[in-house]
């Protein structure tokens, strides 16, 4: 499902009530929800969102596990820390429990060890290969989502939950979970605002299929639901 949106704020307003509305469904199906969170600038206000007046008593966050889908191989207090953004934005304000919180912990290991140990407390969770009940994903004007960047490793992994990353483009090492992970997922969401994303958006969802230059063309969930929440700049090339 593909839905536009006029500004960043009635984008927000449906994801929180879908977020709500799956929540609630996961909940009372199974007792608990189980959701992958996303990092970078675009997620941030709706987890504040989430957090606020208006949604913060619709669903009982006790019965809610956090993840997180990727991670920056940075401290855990780096201003570049997906964990920090969510936990200044949405941990804190819900006053979340920490056993409810599962993040990567970059602190002390290298980044194999790291993604290591995430994929083995993920796995140890779920008592098997994870069955998220929903992850949200972000997509980068390259066409990467998650840490899963054009042309890199990742991309190939088919056995781990997790894997460390390296990004030639970046000079950097990333932390993903890999597309097994993704594509076992109950629900899809992702979140995507900007102009600079309209090529590359018209690319992925009408263009040919180029998995390796745009890795966001392999999300997708054998039976999950997939949603892309657009704004109408990142949708301005798109045939609708």
């Amino acid at each position: 499902m593909i839905k536009v949106f006029s500004s960043l704020e009635t984008l927000n307003e449906f994801a929180a009530e879908e977020f709500i509305a799956l929540a609630k469904e996961a909940i009372e199906e199974r007792g608990q929800f189980t959701v992958a969170l996303s990092g970078g600038s675009t997620p941030k206000s709706f987890y504040q969102l989430l957090a606020s007046e208006k949604f913060r008593d619709k669903i009982n966050w006790k019965a809610v596990f956090f993840f997180f889908g990727d991670e920056r191989n940075v401290p855990s207090e780096s201003e570049e820390s997906n964990f920090r953004m969510a936990n200044e934005t949405l941990f804190v304000p819900l006053k979340t429990d920490e056993d409810k919180i599962y993040r990567w912990e970059t602190d002390f290991e290298t980044a194999d060890k790291v993604a290591e140990e995430y994929g083995e407390r993920v796995r140890f969770f779920f008592r098997d290969f994870p069955k998220f009940d929903l992850i949200l994903l972000g997509m980068g004007a390259d066409g990467h989502t998650a840490s899963l960047f054009p042309f890199t490793d990742a991309l190939k992994e088919t056995d781990e939950i997790a894997v460390s990353n390296f990004v030639e483009k970046l000079d950097t090492t990333r932390l993903t979970v890999t597309f097994p992970v993704i594509n076992k997922a109950r629900n899809v969401i992702f979140l995507i605002k900007g102009a600079d994303k309209a090529e590359t958006l018209k690319t992925v969802l009408e263009g040919d299929f180029q998995p390796e230059k745009f890795p966001a063309q392999n999300v997708k969930p054998a039976d999950g639901k997939l949603f892309w929440l657009v704004d109408d700049e990142a949708a301005a090339l798109l045939q609708l």
